[in-house]
């Protein structure tokens, strides 16, 4: 059994339950501090074991549902095979995987080592980016914090800046990846860049700027695009897979092109709950 796998599926069942708790208590720190944790744990694998282990990995998490119902005769146009099985951490327990997780493979695998790099920038840059994100929000910059919540929202900017040159870069080669969904894919790879750092530059501009409410609402925006570009796409990859096996790139592209502006809606709708308590007692004061 891989363990990488098992203890990814035990880890998403604990933060599942942190979530109903979450709603229960209505206090979601506990899944939000796990959901980051997660994300650098999956990340981690990727400077320990390598590109390609880790990518083994990845895939192997889509293979248990993406399988159910595959036969040797099954003809499923988003779902293939790879070279001797190497792409999935299962062995021969699986020999079919997403047609976008054995492109995914390949292309690393046995691509340039440039293109290895870039990976390996934008996992690094995005994740203290994601991190640094969450500490600035948590402390808000008022009083003796406010030149140290500067300092971090510089930081968090340089490294998302540097993180999107590095994923732009490597979206750029996606046109040719019929199973990723090919031009359209690309665009839409374009089109996340463009929504997690559109919604970063209105943050600070409107920072800049003295508009400090503006500058609240921005962030939440795009924290909701961080979480979307990640969390998001994952878990609708992980729901629309098997649903879509049919359609060729049908579902890694809705993910691509659906995760990021869904996010930022999520952000909305959080900051609008948080902010409602709020809301209401200036209305109360206003009467």
């Amino acid at each position: 059994m891989p363990i990488g796998v098992i203890t990814v599926y035990i880890a998403l069942a604990i933060w599942a339950g942190l979530l109903i708790a979450g709603f229960k208590r209505r206090s979601f720190q506990p899944f939000l501090i796990f959901g980051i944790g997660l994300m650098l744990f999956l990340n981690a694998g990727y400077f320990i074991f390598g590109v390609p282990s880790s990518i083994a990995n990845f895939i192997g998490i889509y293979d248990v549902l993406i399988n159910i119902g595959v036969t040797a005769d099954s003809n499923h146009a988003a779902v293939s095979a790879c070279e001797q099985n190497e792409c999935t951490v299962w062995g021969d327990r699986y020999s079919y995987h997403p047609a976008w997780g054995a492109a995914f493979y390949d292309r690393f695998a046995n691509g340039p080592e440039f293109r290895s790099t870039l990976l390996y920038g934008h996992i690094l840059f995005n994740s203290l980016a994601f991190v640094l994100l969450h500490i600035q929000m948590l402390r808000p910059g008022y009083g003796a914090r406010r030149n140290s919540h500067a300092f971090v929202g510089r930081m968090t900017f340089l490294f998302l800046t540097l993180s999107l040159i590095c994923s732009v870069w490597l979206s750029s080669q996606h046109g040719s990846v019929a199973e990723y969904g090919g031009e359209m894919a690309k665009y839409g790879f374009y089109s996340m860049a463009a929504f997690v750092y559109g919604c970063a530059v209105c943050g600070v501009w409107s920072i800049r700027t003295g508009d400090r409410e503006s500058h609240r609402i921005w962030m939440f925006r795009f924290a909701g695009s961080m979480w979307g570009s990640f969390w998001l796409l994952r878990v609708m990859l992980f729901v629309l897979d098997p649903l879509l096996r049919d359609v060729e790139s049908a579902a890694i592209l809705i993910c691509i092109w659906g995760s990021a502006p869904l996010g930022i809606l999520l952000g909305e709708c959080v900051r609008r709950a948080l902010d409602r308590p709020r809301v209401q007692r200036e209305a109360v004061l206003q009467k």
